[in-house]
């Protein structure tokens, strides 16, 4: 399929929003002290030998700042969540109590804030690679048309619009990042 120089702009923009919403679904995975029933989001429970959401199996909420607590549909549910978690190695302590499950989360130490602090910024570096990736695909496409008969003014316009793309997109990165550690980092 043959794209336009336009398209082809279009096509790159959406990479670079899926590199933005990446890092929103893993930066909402990193703790930061307060309970958030989204750190449950990917955990999968085997629910009659099928892996299933959570969210499926039970009903989760947060009771106040530090509890979380999940409610099974069916009390045969309790063990197999306690095991998901677990294995699922949030750093968390389930405590069923034969009814309901109650995870209490604990303050962070500050080292490991500054763990987290860091986990946070891989990310956010990973989805600068991903913008990365997706100028250099933008900038080779440019040039080729160009090769091929694009006027060459008109290329060299485009190669700024990139830039200045990838540098919006960078812009965003950090301002996402620097209210994550902010978040992180409030005791």
């Amino acid at each position: 399929m043959e794209y336009t120089v336009e398209e082809y702009m279009e096509l790159g923009k959406e990479y670079m929003d899926k590199a933005i919403t990446h890092l929103n679904h893993e930066l909402v995975k990193i703790r930061t002290g307060k309970a958030s029933t989204s750190l449950f989001d990917d955990l999968k429970v085997e629910y009659y030998g099928t892996p299933t959401p959570l969210s499926q199996v039970a009903n989760v909420s947060v009771s106040d700042s530090k509890t979380i607590v999940i409610q099974p549909w069916e009390k045969s549910m309790l063990a197999p969540i306690e095991q998901a978690i677990f294995s699922a190695n949030l750093g968390l302590t389930p405590q069923n109590d034969g009814e309901i499950v109650r995870i209490t989360i604990p303050a962070l130490t500050e080292d490991r804030r500054r763990e987290l602090v860091k986990q946070a910024k891989h990310e956010g570096e990973e989805a600068k690679i991903g913008v990365r990736n997706a100028r250099h695909k933008m900038l080779d496409f440019v040039k080729k048309e160009v090769k091929k008969g694009y006027p060459e003014d008109m290329g060299k316009r485009k190669e700024k619009e990139i830039e200045d793309l990838v540098k919006s997109y960078y812009d965003k990165i950090d301002q996402l990042l620097a209210a994550k550690e902010k978040d992180i980092m409030t005791v």
